[in-house]
């Protein structure tokens, strides 16, 4: 149970996290291999206790942890579960983390400020880990903060399909939400044959998180499908107000696609009450029923994420795999 071998003895073992164990399930569905029971609980102070109810030796481990809220719980017990791993003789240890922690934090903005996206990657290398696996990071240079292997798979082919399939015919316009988005919607214009690219330009207050000073649309929306892509949706106010501005400069329709559905209070109420008419995205992270909106479609990144590890596991190239974006 919750292994599988090969012909060189290697065994492929997965381990799943509390922070949203469907996820690790469906990654083992496809890949034909069970999580590894474990014991873990909380004690009564708020401490995290782990350990694997069968041998690890030797093991190929991929710890496979969702960061979602309460964030912190989680990036602890995934700490203390690939230590467990290294003091039970894995041969190597990969954290499969689809929304890397902290990673909005990846350079300091002013002075005496944190750059907590290379922390997670001290601690997890600290801990143990050989090797991360994650889904679009928020900017590429935190793959340079781990000293090891890094696969960063990417979503947007799954989403693309998607919008492919359900906007067939219909003129699309790709829209970056910002000027920092701009390289990441260069490479959906190029998926999906070309598109026209617009961008919001906007000015932003550091010293208040998440408030937008001045915005202005740039390239041609009026009377086109507007995609609004990013990477993830945090409270939402990035793409509703890029919504409006698009909506406001004649666009027939606005969708969006984005990897993490993040959704923190108030993104629920906000997307319900906006004029966004489909929001596509990845179960990186948990939808609760309570944010659950009928415009909000969600696909699997499991078989993405399943793929990649067993191309790990067989020593093979997840670069090639994922067409040399990796």
């Amino acid at each position: 149970m919750g292994s599988i071998s090969t012909e060189n003895r290697k065994t492929l073992m997965l381990f799943s996290g509390r922070g949203y164990p469907e996820l690790a399930e469906e990654i083992g569905a496809v890949l034909g291999v069970a999580p590894t029971p474990t014991e873990a609980y909380d004690f009564p102070d708020g401490q995290v206790f782990v350990r694997y109810q069968e041998s690890v030796r030797g093991s190929d481990a991929f710890v496979v942890q969702s960061m979602t809220d309460p964030i912190n719980k989680w990036v602890v017990e995934s700490l203390i579960m690939v230590d467990a791993l290294k003091r039970g003789s894995a041969k190597r240890i990969t954290v499969v983390v689809p929304y890397y922690p902290y990673a909005r934090q990846d350079k300091k903005h002013r002075g005496r400020e944190p750059i907590s996206a290379r922390l997670m990657a001290d601690l997890y290398q600290t801990a143990g880990a050989d090797r991360i696996l994650t889904v679009d990071l928020h900017t590429a240079q935190i793959q340079g903060f781990f000293d090891g292997p890094v696969d960063h798979l990417f979503a947007m082919d799954l989403l693309a399909t998607c919008v492919e399939e359900k906007y067939a015919g219909r003129k699309l316009t790709v829209v970056a939400p910002d000027s920092g988005r701009v390289r990441v919607a260069e490479r959906w214009t190029d998926r999906l044959g070309g598109l026209p690219l617009a961008f919001i330009h906007k000015t932003r207050d550091y010293l208040k998180p998440g408030h937008i000073v001045a915005n202005r649309v740039v390239g041609d929306v009026e009377g086109r499908v507007c995609l609004i892509v990013d990477d993830m949706i945090g409270t939402g106010s990035t793409i509703i107000r890029a919504a409006e501005i698009v909506l406001e400069a004649g666009a027939a329709d606005v969708i969006v696609a984005a990897t993490h559905a993040v959704l923190s209070d108030p993104a629920t109420e906000r997307l319900k009450n906006s004029k966004i008419s489909e929001i596509i995205v990845t179960n990186t992270l948990p939808i609760p029923p309570e944010k659950a909106l009928d415009k909000i479609t969600v696909l699997s990144i499991a078989p993405l994420v399943a793929r990649a590890i067993r191309e790990v596991f067989d020593d093979g190239s997840v670069t090639t795999l994922f067409g040399g974006l990796s």
